[in-house]
């Protein structure tokens, strides 16, 4: 559990991320690749202010999220950026004025309860560190006979 600010920054910055690239996305107006190399219109898209930050903003959630992976399990880090959903659902209905409708907020709870659920999951570990659960991985565990040296 201590590194859940770890996980939880990997979920905000990705869903800033999202947020970043529609609003990029948003101030281009309608893509149309008629009459247009394709290859520059992709430069062009890339390269907008606010698709080219959302795609750095992605490069530093992935660098944190690869941090969290050498820390805990995947099976418990992994389901934690579900919370992504979440917050662009509700950043998107205050900043583009998007639906947030009875299904979603639905959705939304079966979300949340099940990353609450997957989060008590992570104290039953004992205190067990992902370090010493992978390091007691042999090739026999893993399912082959032999060490391969």
């Amino acid at each position: 559990m201590k590194y859940i600010i770890f996980i939880l920054f990997t979920v905000m910055t990705n869903a800033a991320a999202q947020l970043m690239l529609k609003q990029g996305m948003m101030s281009m107006g309608p893509i149309s690749f008629e009459g247009v190399n394709p290859l520059v219109k992709l430069l062009q898209i890339v390269f907008s202010p606010w698709v080219f930050l959302g795609l750095c903003t992605f490069v530093i959630s992935m660098a944190s999220h690869l941090y969290v992976l050498s820390k805990v399990e995947l099976s418990f880090a992994y389901p934690f950026l579900s919370l992504a959903y979440v917050a662009v659902a509700i950043f998107a209905y205050f900043v583009f004025r998007e639906d947030l409708n009875g299904w979603r907020i639905a959705g939304i709870a079966c979300i949340c309860v099940g990353t609450i659920l997957i989060a008590q999951s992570g104290r039953e570990m004992g205190g067990r560190g992902h370090e010493e659960q992978t390091a007691s991985i042999t090739p026999r565990k893993i399912g082959t006979s032999e060490i391969v040296r």
